[in-house]
């Protein structure tokens, strides 16, 4: 029976599990995109609807029907059996101070992660109520076992994480870069290799979803998994080759102009298509470097405005805004970086009361819609405390042939969404594995009689859909800091940043070796910026100031959950009535 005495911590955790999945999708979906918005690949309103699509959809569908009721498990349940209500009382304090540290980082675009802030927010209120010797510190066993559970998971999580996928991820780049991008005619090395790396990605991103996409149960046999994998790749490379190769063949080498995406699906029929009329003004594929000048340009441009040169033609400048050999420029000669013009949705306010539906409806809008109208990619390149001079990072990095970085466009949406839809299987119950925990007791008024509770599917629904609006309304926060502020993106380095963490995160579940999504696309996108062949390629300082957020992440939920914990169960009680 419901205990509707404590009908309040009921109210209060469920509006802290919200703020949690709010921060979740504002915080950690960023993991997934940033490194998509920031090569170009897909327009910021483009993240949204494909992150959205993808989160709630394995929040709901594949965010299984069972959770972890102490997801990392370092807290002994059974010590609360005589008094389950203390654990309810502990898991709202843990679920509090998670969000309340999330917001904050949130707010200081410090990309953190969810599942360490939530684990600290239990060691925190468990110390409160058991003490210490009720934490588990280490795993059971030895060896793997010793370290895949427990609090010293987070600390190897620190070194494992941002290492490997570092080393994943220019190993993959490197491969690209010397196979294709640096070869003679890339564009047309990339066409071939397109259906291979989409089979590739399609066997590495199966391992993810059969060995971690979720709390699903797989029956295949190993000779069985391993069949179902290489036939998926195999499947979808063939898929690829006669459907979208035909498209690319026609769009990126022909210059078909008037081809859209829609187009895809009549595969080799395409090919029998006339060839196009001289296309219109303007390019016909997207400049990916847009904005970022070379050394060259950046230089001609500096000393122009520092006043070191004079003008002595109009044609001193040349095409892509250097100095020409032997020339003088001016800063009014130099271009500077163009900006892309960002479509807004919220416009202007309209004339009238503020009851008015016109006004109204204005503000529902800007509720929901402001943080999609902001400027994600020019965000990225301003200055900041954290990136003094992005520009001057940017210059290192070598710029690539547009046509061939368009194709690898293709293989990071598929990454990118198959990594959101992961990300949304398994931390979204970082929110709710705590708030189910709140739930079945206050129903029950018992502990759960194993260490796992069933998670009604209104509990997904409502944190999947937390997860998604915060995503729409504060997710611009933390994807400027994890894009472009780090290193230079274009779509080879952003595929490869990604498929890096995607192997590092298939490699540490294989092994049981704990990681987090924030470490490795952070390790991953330092790794493969360091294959420009300098270290001015990274911008270190921001690196420091995301791996802060890392080391203080456990310690500060802690804390905020160990004072709540303390301070509530040890406080003096009024005794009301008593002579």
């Amino acid at each position: 029976m419901p205990l509707h005495q404590w009908d309040y911590l009921f109210a209060i955790g469920t509006i802290f599990a919200g703020l949690d999945a709010w921060n979740i999708g504002a915080n950690d979906v960023a993991n997934s995109w940033a490194t998509s918005v920031g090569s170009q690949s897909v327009t910021y309103l483009q993240a949204m609807v494909l992150g959205s699509i993808m989160e709630f959809g394995g929040a709901l569908g594949v965010g299984a029907r069972v959770a972890d009721t102490i997801r990392t498990k370092v807290v002994d349940t059974s010590l609360f059996k005589a008094d389950p209500g203390v654990l309810m009382l502990g898991m709202v304090c843990a679920v509090t101070a998670s969000s309340i540290y999330l917001t904050i980082a949130t707010r200081f675009g410090l990309p953190v992660s969810t599942t360490h802030s939530i684990m600290g927010g239990v060691i925190g209120m468990g110390v409160a109520a058991v003490g210490a010797d009720g934490i588990q510190w280490v795993g059971k066993g030895t060896g793997l076992s010793a370290v895949n559970a427990g609090v010293v998971q987070v600390f190897l999580a620190w070194i494992i994480a941002p290492g490997l996928s570092g080393i994943f991820g220019a190993i993959i780049f490197t491969i690209t870069k010397y196979g294709v991008m640096l070869r003679k005619n890339p564009v047309w090395k990339a066409f071939f290799l397109v259906p291979v790396y989409f089979g590739i990605t399609a066997c590495l991103l199966t391992m993810l979803l059969l060995w971690k996409g979720g709390n699903y149960t797989i029956t295949l046999t190993d000779p069985e998994v391993a069949g179902t994998i290489v036939g998926v790749g195999a499947a979808w490379a063939l898929f690829i080759a006669i459907f979208l190769n035909p498209w690319l063949y026609r769009v990126v080498i022909k210059e078909d102009w008037q081809l859209r995406w829609w187009h895809i699906p009549m595969g080799p029929l395409l090919l029998r298509r006339a060839d196009p009329p001289p296309a219109p003004e303007g390019q016909l594929l997207k400049d990916y470097y847009a904005g970022h000048l070379t050394k060259e340009e950046l230089d001609a441009r500096r000393a122009a405005q520092r006043g070191d040169v004079e003008v002595v033609a109009s044609d001193a400048v040349g095409e892509n805004g250097e100095k020409k050999a032997g020339s003088d420029v001016s800063e009014a000669d130099v271009p500077h970086p163009p900006k892309a013009p960002v479509k807004k949705l919220v416009g202007p306010k309209p004339e009238g009361a503020w009851y008015s539906g016109a006004v109204l409806f204005w503000y529902v809008k800007w509720a929901l819609l402001r943080g999609v109208d902001k400027d994600v990619v020019n965000m990225q390149n301003q200055k900041s405390v954290m990136s003094s001079d992005v520009e001057e990072l940017h210059a290192h990095a070598p710029h690539y042939d547009n046509r061939a970085e368009y194709m690898y466009s293709f293989l990071q949406v598929m990454t990118a969404a198959t990594a959101s839809f992961t990300h949304g299987a398994n931390d979204i119950s970082n929110a709710i594995g705590p708030y189910a925990t709140v739930y079945q007791i206050w129903q029950e008024g018992a502990l759960p009689e194993k260490d796992k509770s069933q998670v009604p599917i209104w509990i997904l629904v409502y944190g999947g859909a937390l997860l998604v609006i915060g995503l729409w309304t504060y997710g611009y926060n933390i994807m400027k800091n994890l894009g472009n502020r780090i290193t230079l993106h274009s779509p080879s380095r952003g595929f490869s940043m990604e498929l890096g963490s995607a192997v590092t995160v298939i490699m540490a579940t294989r092994l049981k070796l704990p990681i987090s999504t924030t470490q490795c696309i952070t390790g991953a996108t330092v790794g493969v910026g360091l294959c420009s062949g300098t270290w001015r390629t990274i911008n270190w300082r921001m690196v420091l100031w995301i791996y802060l957020g890392w080391f203080v992440t456990l310690p500060l939920t802690g804390i905020i959950s160990g004072c709540l914990m303390g301070i509530i169960i040890n406080a003096p009680r009024w005794g009301f009535g008593n002579n």
